[in-house]
């Protein structure tokens, strides 16, 4: 069971392909939003079961939820959320004598990653090791170093026609998070667009969130070969899209865990955040972290989540220059 967020549930991904993978007996239900649906639909012995935000509303709406599950005759709970509601369901297989895990999110190792004074900077566990340890804990150790990747799939007519016939490099670029202090200027941003445009041989795909159109269309415009795809396509082709990139260059965000599960190499910009947390996209090397000057910067990271800010360090994402992001960008796709 996890229910949110969209880069929380993407991280999910890997490791349940490495669980049926290793364990081929093994059949998995996969409690979630609706949403995320397709991010488990090519996953083998994978059964998606959509929780209802008004049916499995509240206390009452949790035991319904654990009653609908009850047909499914499940023999263990892993509890990948590790919050209220998903406490609550476990709670209940627990009591009808289910094994029960859940994972857990090391908020203390956290905390002293983040906090300003006597700070304890060292790599944490990433949540894909941490939700293996979960599995662990249900008699299933998973093995996590040789994922195997999805093939890629047919585009859909409609992504063809707005992508095009691949005759060149595909970038896909994610500039914004949910927190602004994850998010990399946008006057940057748009000098690193311009570099790479600049290269016919490139083509630059802008991803995003509706509310943000404004903005990706300023960021697209005067290049040929930069396409906004928000507005344009469906969830589910966005998808097929990015599983065909050659890198996705994303803030500390979703669309970089979206890449990483289908073996798209992710080069990602954190700010206040940083992948010691445990939040690097999945398989992806620390060359691939862009980080701000933590001389210049010395109590970054700051926060977990990008949720909290520190005076003075508005600007701290500026130290990464845009010629680092192309050089880096260039380097990948060679």
């Amino acid at each position: 069971m996890r229910l949110s967020a969209m880069g929380d549930v993407a991280m999910m991904v890997p490791v349940l392909r490495a669980l049926v993978q290793q364990y081929p007996n093994v059949r998995v239900t996969v409690i979630s939003r609706p949403f995320y649906r397709p991010f488990f639909n090519d996953i083998p012995n994978l059964t998606f079961f959509a929780f209802d935000k008004k049916r499995h509303k509240g206390f009452s709406g949790l035991f319904r939820l654990y009653r609908d599950l009850k047909p499914l005759s499940i023999d263990a709970f892993a509890d990948l959320h590790n919050v209220l509601r998903s406490k609550v369901v476990r709670t209940f297989f627990a009591w009808s004598g289910k094994k029960v895990a859940f994972t857990d999110k090391g908020r203390a190792e956290k905390k002293a990653l983040t906090r300003a004074e006597n700070k304890i900077f060292k790599p944490l566990p990433t949540m894909f090791e941490r939700h293996a340890k979960t599995f662990e804990t249900l008699g299933f150790p998973i093995d996590l170093s040789q994922p195997t990747f999805p093939s890629k799939p047919k585009l859909d007519k409609a992504v063809f026609d707005f992508a095009g016939a691949k005759t060149n490099h595909w970038i896909g670029i994610a500039p914004f998070a949910q927190y602004d202090s994850k998010v990399y200027p946008l006057d940057l941003m748009r000098q690193v667009i311009q570099q790479l445009a600049q290269d016919r041989r490139i083509q630059i795909f802008l991803f995003g969130g509706h509310s943000e159109m404004q903005q990706l269309e300023s960021l697209s415009k005067d290049s040929e070969n930069v396409k906004v795809v928000t507005g344009t396509l469906l969830f589910e082709q966005e998808l097929q899209l990015i599983s065909h990139l050659d890198v996705m260059l994303s803030m500390d965000s979703g669309n970089g865990h979206i890449a990483a599960m289908y073996g798209v190499e992710v080069i990602t910009l954190f700010g206040a955040t940083h992948p010691y947390a445990g939040f690097l996209p999945f398989n992806q090397p620390i060359e691939n972290a862009l980080i701000p000057d933590r001389k210049q910067f010395p109590k970054l990271p700051t926060s977990v989540y990008g949720n909290k800010k520190e005076a003075g360090y508005e600007e701290a994402m500026r130290t990464i220059s845009p010629e680092e992001v192309v050089a880096k960008i260039k380097t990948t796709i060679k």
